[in-house]
């Protein structure tokens, strides 16, 4: 998952990136409105943690900005303890959730697997095509049944594949996705191939169809169409 943390508290920023960075995530942060607009022009997120009070603008801006241009990124309101008028406009203005500071860390993690889970997987933690199943609690994949010994990576990139099926993903959308701002000063991003060779090679050894299609001078896809002979 990539989460987006939009919040100009330099020290809460600081605490929420490392304790979701702990937990695997992809994590970038945006300390006001136009480091965070910039951000959502360039990349996706799965998930932005919205604080309301921005230095520079109302953070239910950046909100009606997000679903004005129709950005599917799931988002959760960090508001303040007596702000029911901002928790109530964030909700009426298309957020999935909000949490009041100070909040315990575990808490928000928690709220966050579940603004996913509506968002992007329609309230379950399974994700499931033809004979490939994933699990987002356990991170398991499995093929006919069949357990594979998946990296972290290579269970975030089949989910990634899942969530955009037919979609065609680019190499460098592919390695934003997964490693976010920690590939934009690489010259190119033949990493990327390895990593779906990889996980190519284990879904077939589990006797699983080959969805993943290469499109050539442009990325990926996970194509549904496709059968076996």
């Amino acid at each position: 998952m990539k989460i987006l943390i939009v919040e100009d508290n330099r020290e809460l920023a600081q605490s929420m990136l490392y304790y979701l960075e702990g937990e695997r995530y992809i994590c970038e942060w945006a300390g006001n409105f136009e480091e965070a607009a910039e951000k959502l022009s360039l990349n996706s997120y799965d998930c932005i943690l919205l604080d309301i009070m921005l230095p520079d603008n109302n953070g239910l801006e950046l909100l009606k900005l997000i679903r004005r241009d129709k950005i599917s990124s799931g988002v959760l309101i960090i508001s303040a303890k007596n702000a029911l008028d901002d928790k109530v406009t964030g909700l009426e203005e298309g957020a999935d959730d909000y949490i009041t500071k100070p909040f315990h860390l575990p808490e928000l993690h928690a709220r966050v697997r579940a603004v996913f889970r509506r968002k992007k997987l329609n309230g379950s933690n399974k994700v499931s095509f033809n004979e490939i199943s994933l699990n987002t609690d356990t991170l398991e994949v499995s093929v006919n049944e069949t357990l594979l010994d998946v990296t972290r990576k290579e269970f975030e990139l089949l989910l990634y594949f899942l969530v955009n099926k037919n979609r065609v993903l680019s190499r460098q959308s592919i390695a934003n996705h997964l490693w976010g701002d920690h590939t934009d000063n690489l010259s190119n991003f033949d990493f990327v191939y390895q990593h779906v060779k990889n996980l190519r090679k284990k879904i077939s050894a589990a006797d699983g169809m080959d969805y993943i299609e290469t499109v050539y001078g442009l990325g990926y896809k996970f194509n549904v169409a496709k059968t076996k002979a």
